[in-house]
């Protein structure tokens, strides 16, 4: 077994480049060492045995926030992995995270996931910072695996954000035509792929009368949809099928928004949209929609266009996660004056990015946010490969997770810069998922409130998911006895959404 000092003190001030200028980002930086460390010069390497995997072996420093309060701060760092075993959790492995607890006493912790093997390549993630968080600390190192990872202290670049993600058209009112503006609410479900006529008449017979049509494949994966021609016989073969839904969606008075779940270039290594980066994806990207609008323009059970799923963007690239969706919105506008547009917010579509997320100069934009929060609730025992991470253990809404008492008042905070994008700019919002693993105890009342805080703001909404994956059924539960999960006909999350979807009838 290699050894490592206990306690290693280094004062390591992180270079970050701002306008020309160097400014030091939560340093100088006192670092202290758990097993299996080793320093020379700026290389850490952290060197675990297998048999000694379990446990965090780490490099970490506390992490001064009283100057960052209110930022989106974006972390940087160049790192070399060999050979690092598969952890349990795919937000394990090779660490590079910033921890904290936000002023309510909620414990955050923010790092990219799915890193293991060996690679040479940089680290990025990005992290908005509460006004009044404490007890930050910066990690390097292995969490739950076992190998070698060796990161330069060198290359650490920490830089605000808002260099990044700058909010533009900050006084603009969102323009809808009235048609757009006088268009009842509606609620309704995201929509499984495949689904039959029988779908939508029982769909019906819930009372809801939206859906989210996902056009996805190969979800939780990176690396695809690299080949645009075998791409392109994919989603054609996909929206022939979906011709076929908006006749039944017609016939039983469901209406439809498109939403392309999987782009043309996937995503990369980061989970960031390829497109963001190779203009050869946003050139498909544009195209594409030009296609979808010219095939479904003036179809009765056309709701809206939803121009990309969950994009997150942590770093600078060449077309940000806004520009690409106002690119797209501007060539559907030369075709399709007057079908609502739904823009999406950054990370995974997280409603706290709507503090700088910006409002698009075009008429009848829908600004759309996806609510899994707190996500160790939502995702409890489910894999983080995209968006959020469980926690693996039960946790109960309402009650306490991770240190904080989550209740609707926690959620009402949570969605309030949705809320407060809403006021300033007078913009129509979607809820375009939410939900909570099936086996969550209390997932009834985390559905009901949040229903019940889009209706006390007037929001559309669809329920996360109809006949798609199991776990997000509402048409199937958990049997504890057998540890399976099986068909349920009548549930207490079922009643829940059934009851929020009452409300179309009543409007």
């Amino acid at each position: 077994m290699k050894s490592c000092w206990k306690t290693v003190v280094m004062s390591v001030f992180c270079l970050c480049f701002l306008a020309g200028a160097e400014e030091r980002i939560g340093g100088p930086f006192t670092w202290t060492a758990g097993d299996f460390c080793e320093r020379k010069g700026d290389t850490v390497l952290i060197d675990v045995p297998k048999d000694k995997a379990p446990g965090q072996h780490v490099l970490s420093t506390p992490f001064d926030l009283r100057k960052v309060g209110g930022k989106m701060l974006v972390f940087q760092i160049y790192a070399e992995a060999e050979n690092v075993s598969v952890p349990p959790e795919s937000w394990n492995g090779v660490k590079f995270m910033l921890s904290f607890r936000s002023p309510e006493g909620q414990m955050f912790y923010k790092h990219p996931v799915q890193l293991w093997g060996s690679f040479r390549r940089e680290l990025f993630f990005s992290v908005e910072i509460p006004e009044g968080a404490s007890d930050g600390k910066l990690s390097l190192g292995l969490q739950n695996s076992s190998g070698k990872v060796r990161f330069d202290l060198a290359s650490l670049r920490i830089r605000d954000g808002k260099r990044i993600f700058v909010k533009v058209n900050k006084d603009w009112i969102a323009e809808y035509s009235d048609a757009v503006r006088n268009r009842p609410v509606r609620r309704g479900v995201m929509l499984g792929n495949n689904l039959t006529e029988q779908d939508y008449r029982d769909l019906a017979a819930w009372g809801a009368n939206l859906g989210r049509a996902q056009l996805v494949r190969a979800w939780g994966k990176v690396n695809t949809d690299l080949d645009l021609e075998e791409y392109d016989r994919w989603l054609n073969s996909r929206l022939d099928r979906l011709e076929q839904e908006f006749e039944w969606a017609d016939k039983y008075g469901i209406r439809i928004v498109i939403d392309l779940h999987s782009p043309p270039g996937g995503r990369d290594e980061l989970k960031e949209l390829r497109l963001q980066s190779d203009k050869k994806y946003l050139d498909h990207f544009l195209e594409v929609w030009r296609r979808i609008v010219q095939r479904f323009q003036g179809k009765k059970a056309l709701w809206g266009y939803n121009l990309v799923n969950e994009p997150n963007q942590t770093r600078a690239v060449k077309y940000d996660y806004w520009t690409v969706q106002r690119m797209a919105a501007e060539e559907i506008r030369k075709l399709d004056p007057e079908t609502p547009i739904y823009v999406e917010s950054n990370l995974w579509s997280a409603p706290m990015t709507f503090r700088y997320f910006s409002p698009i100069k075009l008429k009848n934009i829908i600004y759309q946010f996806h609510m899994y929060q707190p996500g160790q609730y939502t995702h409890q025992f489910v894999g983080g490969n995209f968006g959020e991470k469980g926690a693996q253990e039960l946790l109960t809404y309402p009650g306490i997770i991770a240190g904080q008492q989550w209740n609707k008042e926690m959620l009402r905070k949570t969605l309030a810069p949705v809320r407060e994008f809403q006021l300033k700019h007078k913009a129509r919002i979607f809820c375009g998922e939410f939900s909570a693993i099936i086996w969550a105890p209390g997932a009834e009342h985390y559905l009901s409130d949040c229903i019940d805080l889009f209706e006390e703001y007037g929001w559309e909404w669809t329920y996360h998911a109809y006949r798609e994956w199991n776990g997000w059924s509402v048409e199937h539960q958990m049997d504890w006895k057998t540890r399976t999960v099986i068909p349920s006909p009548d549930n207490a999350r079922k009643k829940a959404l059934l009851q929020g979807l009452s409300r179309n009838r009543i409007q």
